[in-house]
């Protein structure tokens, strides 16, 4: 439902960008000549540049689908800033010149020169610091003690999101970097891809390198809710929870990249001393449906002496999980944002939108994740590997 509406919104906001631009070039006697005659060519690109977002939503799958889709995210990562900053800076000056009570501020006309300049920087640096996970470490002392274990290095990571815009030396970087942790466990929080598998290119060399992430008692990974095949727009999706399934070819990756998969299960860890619940996303089951054990059923059957550590894509449902004897939660999800403002916001719709919180007598905690959906930036946030070093006492 949010991919249509952003989807319409994208359509209206470019119209009236492209009608904006033209405007101005007509004004600009420094462009007056030479906007005249390439209004044709210009307006191909208008319609060429907004059509890439829409056409890798709606084009059947195939390689022209992909490429329009991977450009397309940049484009929609530009453009958002572009109409962004376009609309601040005008409002900005024609407010300027109401203080000033001008009847033009003269400087107006250069606002959307500005915002093309500062858009441009702003999405080259983003797609290149999106590029460099970073290392995040967090000391947690659990209330629970347990035989023989004392500690527990986990390294969370999540949000990898293959897909079209995915580069095998970042996802190899980050490889290096998480074996440089030295896990006892490497927790994988879900989205390990951007709702395809046919989109990512050469998908056997992702879950080699995939694979080679060790950790003294292995890694565990569940499904996010981009984890299924479905169309998106700007990375949301635009068909039904009802046709989002995840593929064999899915499946089959996870395998290879050497995933223990956990879907509504546990396991005991550390010798049997650490329980480790691994949930089905709380949006797409990945069967068509958005069917999981409630927070009870899941837990009904641990030996909650224990130590209980639930992963779970979404950071949801912390009352009921604590309610039913779970002591740590991890998840992604959020980005924290990804892009600036949206760092700014996601603490308004999630209890525990970044970091570590302790809710309802639980100790949270939710990566901003190494990947990125949609637009392939990272402006205001980092790409992040969690290290969360764990005492029990």
């Amino acid at each position: 439902m949010f991919g249509n509406i952003l989807l319409m919104l994208y359509v209206v906001i470019q119209t009236l960008m492209s009608i904006l631009t033209e405007y101005v070039i007509v004004k600009n006697n420094f462009y007056a000549r030479i906007g005249r005659r390439t209004r044709l060519y210009r307006i191909i690109v208008y319609i060429g540049l907004g059509l890439l977002p829409v056409l890798g939503a709606f084009l059947p799958k195939s390689g022209f689908k992909y490429s329009c889709m991977a450009i397309g995210n940049i484009w929609l990562g530009f453009f958002m800033y572009y109409s962004g900053l376009v609309i601040f800076i005008t409002l900005f000056l024609i407010l300027a010149s109401k203080l000033r009570r001008d009847n033009e501020h003269r400087l107006l006309k250069h606002a959307l020169h500005v915002s093309f300049a500062l858009a441009l920087v702003i999405t080259v640096y983003g797609l290149l610091h999106a590029q460099s996970p970073r290392i995040v470490n967090y000391e947690l002392t659990v209330d629970k003690q347990t035989d023989s274990t004392g500690e527990l290095k986990v390294v969370l990571i999540a949000d990898l999101h293959l897909s079209v815009n995915s580069r095998l030396s970042t996802t190899e970087k980050m490889v290096d970097k998480v074996n440089s942790c030295d896990a006892d466990v490497i927790v994988v929080a879900g989205d390990i891809f951007t709702s395809n598998f046919e989109g990512l290119k050469n998908p056997e060399k992702y879950s080699e390198a995939l694979s080679k992430m060790h950790a003294k008692y292995g890694v565990y990974a569940v499904c996010g809710n981009h984890d299924v095949d479905e169309n998106l727009f700007g990375g949301f999706a635009i068909s039904p929870v009802s046709e989002a399934f995840r593929t064999s070819e899915m499946e089959q990756f996870f395998t290879d990249a050497g995933f223990n998969m956990l879907y509504d299960e546990s396991v005991e860890i550390a010798g049997n001393e650490i329980v480790l619940t691994g949930r089905i996303d709380a949006d797409k089951a990945g069967d068509g449906t958005a069917n999981r054990m409630n927070a009870g059923e899941l837990l009904r059957d641990v030996d909650k002496t224990k130590p209980v550590i639930v992963i779970q894509h979404e950071p949801v449902e912390y009352k009921e999980l604590s309610e039913s004897g779970a002591d740590v939660v991890l998840s992604g999800h959020t980005h924290n944002g990804q892009m600036f403002p949206g760092n700014l916001v996601v603490p308004f719709f999630n209890e525990n939108g970044y970091g570590y919180k302790r809710l309802y007598d639980i100790d949270t905690f939710v990566t901003a994740g190494v990947g990125y959906y949609g637009p392939p930036l990272r402006v205001g946030t980092n790409s992040e590997i969690t290290v969360i070093n764990m005492k029990f006492k």
